[in-house]
């Protein structure tokens, strides 16, 4: 199904976000004067494009190792699937977590269906952090990993336009 955007004004829009919102007090109204809307236009064109799911989701793409976070792990657990969905919930309430999220699992190779992600200033406050919710979530009975980066690569947000070939922002 292709979604259309009515407009010029939505296709400015979306080529003015896509590479991230302005880091101030009213990121709607700095965005709706670069490409001559008023803030309350710029909410409200959002939330359509939204609602007709042309954008699918608006997030925040935290850059940890910028904020001194140099140490991350990716954790792999093969849990029960019965038990997943309580046992991600029981993972997210820890402060050090930053994602959680369940896959099916790749077998034979790869039998790991929860994942979650920590980020830490050292590997091994990591490594602690691993250990304390192995032992306050009950996680030592199941086989899990931990993939730590030894890489980074450049986070973005998704694009829908091609910056720089339709509006003047």
């Amino acid at each position: 199904m292709t979604l259309l955007v009515e407009d010029l004004q939505q296709v400015c829009l979306i080529e003015a976000i896509q590479g991230g919102f302005p880091l101030c007090n009213r990121p709607f109204r700095e965005i709706g004067t670069q490409i001559g809307l008023t803030e309350a236009e710029v909410i409200g064109m959002l939330a359509d494009l939204q609602a007709r799911g042309v954008i699918k989701r608006m997030g925040i793409v935290v850059r940890h190792h910028e904020l001194g976070y140099r140490s991350n792990a990716m954790v792999v657990w093969d849990v029960p699937d019965g038990q997943a969905a309580g046992i991600g919930h029981r993972i997210t309430a820890f402060d050090f977590i930053s994602l959680c999220y369940r896959r099916r699992r790749a077998l034979p190779g790869w039998p790991y269906n929860l994942y979650c992600m920590i980020h830490g200033r050292q590997r091994d406050e990591v490594n602690d952090q691993i250990r304390r919710l192995m032992v306050d979530c009950r996680l030592e009975p199941f086989p899990h990993k931990v993939l730590f980066s030894n890489r980074r690569f450049k986070q973005r947000g998704a694009f829908y336009v091609a910056p720089g070939t339709t509006c003047e922002v």
